[in-house]
Order: structure tokens, then C-alpha cells, then sequence
């Protein structure tokens, strides 16, 4: 169909929410690291699930593309238009639709992010947990099955959402999930909806589930002389059953850059960085525990964050530990890798990736979410350095390969996107032929997100 009837038919229904310019299209075709530009035609701001269903059925019918953005922070290019169309900017999308401090519950729209919902819900002696470090869209979080460091305790976004209102390819609207805590009522579409990174539908509103702010807080960090032996300290402390809020770890290299961009004088060793939530007797408790495996595990330095101000210190600079180590190296850009393996295995995975990355001659810092088996390494390269990327490329899919020959996943939290499409075969075999399928009856046009995540028509025999 012409195109240009549908701007026209567009304009009418989003009038300047329809924003066409170069500038707003460049600002949509850019992600957060190495891949190339792919501005999309058109950036449309809805404002409202009815808006979205007539905007959709409109697409549906001119066969264009959709794209769902939410705050941009997604690192496998999950929000580029690759094959053109309109992106869905929820910014305007991002209201507390009702609060139901009784059940622990809350709806959201899906612009709404995360540190904007807690911040709301301040006086209500409740939080919503899931901490993926940026200030993510929960749209978005929901969209890529987010976690984060507060994963080891509180779950993921898989364990968070209790019910989403989505639309269709089609433009239908339907709700999943409802406000019980627990149901056996037929498929579980919400479990699909969340992961599927906006290739089976638009997600429009989300019910989440909240939990009580604790009582008290503690918060320490502490130096090893090897990453090995700050990963086997955590996996004695979890046999023990000492239950953690956050446990990271971040290797020397990162110290380094902490040391830099933050003025603190850290050894120059991996660290854990470790966080217990409960009552006052319980978290003193917690962490006379960890303090004595530390000190059987030869850890040093100990040093406790015990008030609010030292604390977000603390986690700040972890949390901007991917700009901090963009920053030392002026110009680069990053490629960051996401593997998560059993916990068995998780030290000498840490091991193995670091000498990856020292081999193939990179500069690549490591640190995870060593409770629950996920690390990273923020390999920097130089923009223009083609040899460097395909040395980084190379790293990053040793990596996941090596997690799928220990029994782990080649992603723990960031999803697929673009970036780890080609290796959906490998870990799900003839099952990622079945998303495939669930793609195909969903959206048979193949105008949401498409280039992503699942095989293409043909693609799987």
C-alpha cells in the first residue's frame, strides 16, 4: 500500500506526536554500544492504550514495522528499526495507575521507570526490587526479562510481574496474569510476553509486585587476591543459607577505573560488594557470618557501608561501572558480554574469560552478579579499530559458547536483540523453531520488532 497514505491516516490520529525530523530519528537509531545507526522513519509518542490498538491495526494494515523504546539502555540493539517502520517512544506512557499497598501490588504504565515508581512509592513502606543498574523503562525491563543485583534475593522481572495489558500485532488488546498471587488458569501468556522483547506484542501496562522495605540495611566490600577465590567465598556463603541482597564482585581492573573516576583508594584487587536486607538482629546476624567466611577465604580490607549515604555511594559507583570504565578510556565504545553458568562452575568460567580476553589482547574489565551465576566483561575498543571489533566479537561468542558446553545460557539478563541471534539455534535447538511458530501465529506480517530474536520465515528447517 502507499506509504504515504499511512502518514497521512498517522498524522490524523497522533497529530505532532508523529515526529518525522532527522534529528528525532537519528536520536531513535542509536543504542547504547557497537552497533552501526539504523534510524527508523517516523518516532511516534502514544499516550494511551486505545491510541496504540488504532496506531497498530493502522500498521497492520500498510504492513509497517514497530519498534518499542522505552528509555534506550538496551545493549544488544533491541530497539533499532533494522527493516525501517515507525518506533513506539512510551515516554508519555508513564503514570502509577493505582497502588495497592494491601495486596503489594501496582499498576504501571510502561514509559514509568524504575527509580521513578520507587521514589513514588516511598510512603507506602514499600519498593519494587528489580535493579538492572540504569534507570530502565519497566516496559523495557519486562520486554528483555531484566534482573540485576538484587536478583540473588528478590528475583527477576520473571518473578516481579503478576499481569501485563498488551497489544497485538493486530491491534487486539488483551490482559495476562491477574492480581492472585498464584493461578492455574490456562497458559501462562504473561510468562511469554516477558522475554519476547516486543516481537509478539506491545506491552501498554504492567501489575508488579512489590515488597517491604527492610528494617535495616548493611552494606560491605571486601578485596581478594584472585577472582577464583572471592567466587568460591560466595558459593560457601550460600551453602550456608545466609541470605544476601546483593553479592557482586568486580575484578582489579575496575577497581582501577573506581580508584580513577571516583577518588576512593581500593586495593588494586577484586572485590565483593555485598549487600543483606531484614531486621536489625537479622542483618547483624548475616553479616557476622560473611565476615567469618571472608576471613577463612583470605579476604582483606573489610570495610562496612553502615549508613544511607555511604551505602549509595557504594552502589553508585558500581552501578556506573560500564560509563566509569568508558570514561578512563576517552572515545572507545563497548562491548558487553552476558553469560550466566551454574554456579558450580561459575569460577572457573570467571577464569577461563579473563583469559579470553587477555589473549586475544583486549582491554576488558569483569564484574557480575556472582549470587546467581551472571558476569560481564566491558570489552572497550576503539571506534574505528575493525580488527579490534572482530577480535572483541570473537571473545564475546567464545564466551557464550563456552556457558552452553558448562550448561549455562549465552545471556543472563541483557536478552538477544540483534547480537545474539545467530546463536538461538545452538542453545535451544529445534525449540527455537517453536518461537518461531508462537511469532508466526502471533504476528504473521512480521511487523513487530522484526530482525530480532526469533528465526525469520525459512530460516529454521
Amino acid at each position: 500500500m502507499d506509504r504515504a497514505e499511512f502518514w497521512n491516516e498517522a498524522e490524523a490520529l497522533l497529530g505532532a506526536r508523529i515526529l518525522r525530523t532527522k534529528a528525532e530519528c537519528d536520536l531513535h537509531g542509536r543504542s547504547e554500544t557497537w552497533f552501526a545507526p539504523t534510524p527508523p522513519e517516523a518516532v511516534v509518542y502514544p499516550e494511551s492504550t486505545g491510541e496504540l490498538a488504532a496506531l497498530t491495526k493502522m500498521c497492520a494494515r500498510f504492513g509497517v514495522p514497530m519498534v518499542g523504546w522505552g528509555a534506550g539502555t538496551s545493549l544488544e540493539g533491541h530497539a533499532l528499526a533494522v527493516e525501517g517502520g515507525i518506533v513506539v517512544d512510551f515516554a508519555r506512557m508513564n503514570r502509577v495507575m493505582e497502588i495497592r499497598p494491601e495486596d503489594r501490588l501496582v499498576r504501571v504504565q510502561p514509559g514509568l521507570t524504575r527509580e521513578a515508581l520507587n521514589t513514588e512509592l516511598r510512603t507506602t513502606g514499600l519498593f519494587f526490587p528489580v535493579d538492572p543498574g540504569a534507570n530502565a523503562s519497566l516496559g523495557g525491563m519486562a520486554a528483555t526479562r531484566a534482573s540485576g543485583t538484587t536478583t540473588v534475593r528478590y528475583g527477576s522481572m520473571r518473578d516481579n510481574v503478576a499481569a501485563l495489558e498488551v497489544v497485538l500485532a493486530d491491534g487486539r488488546v488483551i490482559r495476562t496474569g491477574s492480581g492472585a498471587a498464584k493461578s492455574a488458569s490456562g497458559y501462562d501468556l504473561t510468562a511469554l510476553m516477558l522475554g519476547s522483547e516486543g516481537t509478539l506484542g506491545l506491552i501498554t501496562e504492567l501489575t508488579l509486585r512489590l515488597h517491604a522495605q527492610p528494617e535495616a540495611v548493611s552494606s560491605a566490600v571486601c578485596a581478594f587476591d584472585t577472582l577464583e577465590a572471592a567466587v568460591e567465598t560466595v558459593q560457601h556463603v550460600m551453602q550456608l543459607g545466609v541470605p544476601m541482597a546483593r553479592i557482586e564482585f568486580v575484578d582489579a581492573e575496575i577497581v582501577r577505573v573506581f580508584n580513577k573516576m571516583n577518588g576512593t583508594a581500593m586495593p588494586e584487587k577484586p572485590h565483593l560488594m555485598i549487600e543483606f536486607h531484614g531486621s536489625e538482629a537479622g542483618v547483624a546476624e548475616d553479616s557476622a557470618r560473611f565476615g567469618e567466611v571472608v576471613a577463612e577465604m583470605g579476604g582483606a580490607d573489610f570495610q562496612w557501608a553502615t549508613t544511607t549515604e555511604e551505602r549509595n555511594r557504594l552502589w553508585k559507583m558500581r552501578h556506573a561501572a560500564y560509563s566509569s570504565c568508558l570514561a578512563a578510556r576517552p572515545g572507545c565504545m563497548g562491548l558487553v558480554t552476558d553469560v550466566c553458568v551454574p554456579m558450580s562452575r561459575l569460577a572457573e568460567a570467571v577464569a577461563r574469560g579473563r583469559a579470553m580476553i587477555d589473549a586475544a589482547g583486549l582491554t576488558g574489565p569483569i564484574l557480575g552478579h556472582v549470587g546467581d551465576g551472571n558476569f560481564h566483561a566491558i570489552l572497550l575498543l576503539d571506534r574505528k579499530d575493525a580488527d579490534e571489533l572482530a577480535r572483541a566479537k570473537s571473545v564475546a561468542h567464545d564466551l557464550a559458547h563456552m556457558a552452553l558446553e558448562m550448561g549455562g545460557t549465552i545471556t543472563g539478563e541483557h536478552g538477544i536483540g540483534m547480537g545474539k541471534r545467530y546463536m538461538m539455534a545452538e542453545e535451544h535447538g529445534p525449540a527455537w523453531a517453536v518461537m518461531g511458530a508462537i511469532k508466526a501465529a502471533l504476528d504473521p506480517q512480521g511487523i513487530l520488532n522484526p530482525g530480532k530474536l526469533v528465526p525469520a520465515p525459512g530460516e529454521w528447517p
